[in-house]
């Protein structure tokens, strides 16, 4: 009976609201985990759902060590869940809505400094495998693009007055800029494209050997294999460049909102994060800048 309407609400969210196969697989993965431990509870039906059985989901799942970042999803998930029940009208009230989910620390995003980017997309063309790699990377850190962003790519998003389109989160469409060296990078690739084998009516902007689509995993693979190249000791990876992009835009620019929306992050709290990445040198500015701040 659980399972029943937990599929209901997926075929919804996929059919209905268009939710992208990725979050409709998470949500799936997190709801399939709760009803099995609410059924182990006892509970039968959803109308029957209480907060003090919600409350003990997530000690349970304190007490197996679940990260705080897990519970949150999996909270958000039956929230969410228990939305579409209220709108069906088959519960009167939202007992997840009532319990809290623990909060996580700050973590800050790590970021490559300006050095050891330009150390990193300092990639030799020497075959087209490593003309498509630097403008792969040029596009993550020059327009601050997800991974599944720029997986998703095709021809028809670039444009020549140096405009991308990206089909972001809840399939949400944006412009944004692209600098001049990641579009040349992206018109060196385009050159070797043409004359890749099998490229002809593929759509995709980058393809793999198999003359496929180039998968996230693939990419992120590759960047691993030039990190090491390069010589880069950090563990990189493609957010690691995202955040590289907005920390170094937002340092230069000061300007969250417009961070915000190259970022196409739907709440700015979500961009907030970067600010404290920079306080360091925001005290600075205020220290040197204030007349009430410098020190004697």
């Amino acid at each position: 009976m659980l399972a029943h309407a937990v599929n209901t609400y997926l075929d919804y969210l996929e059919q209905v609201r268009g939710y992208a196969a990725h979050s409709v697989s998470s949500y799936r993965r997190q709801l399939t985990l709760i009803c099995e431990q609410l059924q182990a509870q006892g509970l039968g039906d959803w109308s029957e759902l209480t907060a003090a059985q919600v409350e003990r989901l997530v000690l349970l799942w304190r007490r197996e060590g679940t990260g705080v970042s897990s519970i949150q999803q999996r909270l958000s998930a039956l929230r969410s869940f228990c939305e579409d029940l209220l709108r069906l009208g088959q519960l009167k009230s939202n007992p997840a809505k009532q319990v809290r989910a623990p909060k996580a620390g700050k973590r800050l995003p790590r970021n490559l400094d300006v050095d050891s980017m330009m150390r990193l997309l300092d990639i030799p063309a020497s075959d087209p495998l490593a003309v498509r790699d630097r403008a792969i990377f040029e596009l993550f850190y020059g327009s601050g693009l997800r991974l599944s962003e720029l997986a998703s790519l095709n021809l028809s998003d670039i444009h020549r007055d140096q405009e991308l389109r990206v089909v972001g989160k809840g399939s949400k469409t944006r412009v944004v800029p692209v600098g001049r060296i990641a579009y040349e990078a992206i018109q060196a690739w385009l050159k070797c494209r043409s004359e890749w084998p099998g490229a002809a009516g593929q759509d995709a902007l980058f393809l793999s050997k198999q003359q496929k689509r180039l998968s996230a995993r693939s990419i992120q693979q590759r960047l691993r294999h030039w990190a090491q190249l390069q010589g880069i000791p950090d563990n990189v990876h493609p957010h690691k460049l995202r955040h590289s992009f907005a920390t170094h835009v937002l340092e230069s620019s000061r300007d969250l909102r417009a961070v915000q929306e190259l970022l196409g992050h739907a709440n700015l709290s979500t961009t907030q994060i970067y600010t404290q990445v920079d306080f360091e040198h925001l005290s600075k500015v205020y220290d040197d800048a204030h007349p009430r701040a410098k020190k004697r």
